[in-house]
Formats: C-alpha cells, sequence, structure tokens
C-alpha cells in the first residue's frame, strides 16, 4: 500500500519542481543559470579564437580537435543550443512579466534603487540580446556551414589534410563591412555581459552590500575584456594577415 501511494505521489512531486520553473523566481534563475553558461561558453570560445593570432596552423589545429570530437560535439552542440533556446525564451517572458507588473504607465531613467541596477545596460537587454542571436544565426551560417573541403578549403595539418577554417575566416574578415559589423555587435555583447552578469548573480540571491559591488565590478572587466578580444581579432586580420594563397 505505501509502495503504491509512494508511485502515485511521484507525477505530483514532478508537476511541482516543474511549477516553479512558471514562478517569477523560477524564470529568473533559469535566465541567470543559462546567462552565466553563455558566458563560461564564450570565454572558451574567445580562447580558442586567441589562436588566430598565432596562424594557420594553430587555429586550424584547434578546429580540427573539436571536429575530431565526434558525436560528442553533437551532444554539446544539442546541449548549448538548449541552453541558448531556454536563456532567450525565459529573457523574453521576464521582460514580458516585468512589464505587465508596471500597472503606472510611466518611464523612469537611472537607477532604480537598491537591489534594482536600473541603467542603460538593463534597458537595453531584451534588444541587445535579440541582436546578439540573430548574429549568432549569421556566424554559424558562415563560419560552421560554410564552405569546406569539398570547396578547396583544405590545410595540411601534419600529414593530414583537414578544413581550412583559417582561411574561411581571413577572407571573411577581409570584408570591411563584415569587419565593422562584427566589431559593432562585439560591443552590444560587452554592454549585454556588463548588466548580465551581474543580473544573474542577483537572480540567484547573492544581494549583499559587501559583494555586489564586487559582482558589478567583476562584470564590468569581464565585458570588457570579452568585447575587446573579440573587437581586436578582426581589425588584427583586415590590417595585417595576408590572405592565403590558393
Amino acid at each position: 500500500m505505501q509502495q503504491a501511494d509512494k508511485q502515485m505521489s511521484r507525477p505530483g512531486v514532478l508537476s511541482a519542481v516543474l511549477s516553479i520553473f512558471n514562478t517569477s523566481v523560477g524564470r529568473k534563475v533559469i535566465t541567470g543559470l543559462t546567462g552565466l553558461g553563455l558566458v563560461v561558453f564564450i570565454l572558451g570560445h574567445l580562447a580558442g579564437n586567441l589562436s588566430l593570432f598565432i596562424g594557420a596552423e594553430a587555429f586550424n589545429a584547434y578546429a580540427h580537435k573539436l571536429e575530431s570530437l565526434g558525436p560528442l560535439l553533437y551532444v554539446i552542440e544539442i546541449g548549448l543550443l538548449a541552453v541558448f533556446v531556454f536563456h532567450i525564451v525565459y529573457a523574453i517572458a521576464v521582460t514580458s512579466q516585468n512589464k505587465a507588473a508596471r500597472k503606472a504607465g510611466y518611464v523612469q531613467h537611472g537607477d532604480a534603487g537598491k537591489p534594482s541596477q536600473k541603467n542603460l545596460s538593463s534597458q537595453t537587454m531584451i534588444y541587445t540580446g535579440l541582436i546578439l542571436a540573430v548574429f549568432i544565426v549569421v556566424h554559424v551560417v558562415m563560419f560552421k556551414f560554410g564552405p569546406g573541403m569539398g570547396s578547396g578549403y583544405a590545410y595540411e595539418l601534419h600529414g593530414e589534410q583537414v578544413r581550412d577554417l583559417h582561411r574561411l575566416v581571413v577572407e571573411s574578415f577581409k570584408n570591411i563591412w563584415i569587419v565593422l559589423g562584427y566589431c559593432a555587435v562585439m560591443l552590444l555583447m560587452g554592454v549585454h555581459i556588463r548588466h548580465g552578469f551581474w543580473s544573474a548573480f542577483q537572480s540567484l540571491g547573492a544581494y549583499h552590500p559587501r559583494y555586489t559591488r564586487l559582482i558589478q565590478s567583476a562584470g564590468v572587466l569581464l565585458a570588457a575584456a570579452l568585447a575587446l578580444g573579440f573587437f581586436v581579432l578582426p581589425i588584427y586580420i583586415y590590417l595585417f594577415v595576408e590572405l592565403p594563397t590558393v
């Protein structure tokens, strides 16, 4: 009898757990956790891209190492896509919820007081986020699904023919409009992360007078470092890296 009661109670427990994610706090927690996860991914992505400064062999070796993960790479990509989707969906839900909660139809600029830190970054989060989402799609189509070995983009790496992603990146960043567009989006990314990093910790309950300024400062430094790293790469390639000979 007890066993039957336990089995019948499991759906109720599961339903209660899932219902948490539909609450105001639950949505903010998911948005914060997925946002921090994406920051970790961006840090890793930048670290790999910095091999562009070393040259074609280093960058193509890095790209080939990722491709050699095989099925594991697909699992990682699916997981990353899920994080992106959850972050976007719940961020939109939180934004809509906040707008609906404002019963008075007025606009307030500046700092809204503690624990809120209203500023330009916070007020444009939804817009910079949507721009970044569109950019990611374009970025993936351009490089991941761009021309490969079948189109002549082949590179000999330690006696093995691999995809010459370095050549594709260099050719792309020799187009001034791509460089300008890429740099503009990277600046928006910095603006987005500046507030998003702090907001994520706030959503997770990390608000304390002793740590708030430290987290905010860390967010500013992190946003500046990431934006600068991605900003400098296309400019460096455009100005100093020669087009590979075919």
